[in-house]
């Protein structure tokens, strides 16, 4: 029975290691940027979304 290796990857070198690495790293450092971003906006929001509902119902209190 013989053994079918034609499944296994070639083993990567230093160069294409230290570019997929550095791939993997410029990727890492936008999804931390695009998720930094996305959750300044959403506290943004929920600030403005509390300041708004505060006047609300301070107007109401006035009435």
């Amino acid at each position: 029975m013989t053994e079918d290796i034609s499944y296994r990857r070639k083993p990567l070198t230093p160069e294409q290691r230290q570019a997929r690495d550095a791939s993997r790293r410029i990727e890492a450092d936008k999804a931390m940027r695009d998720h930094e971003a996305a959750q300044k906006a959403f506290y943004a929001n929920k600030e403005r979304l509390r300041a708004e509902r505060i006047a609300r119902e301070a107007a109401e209190v006035k009435d």
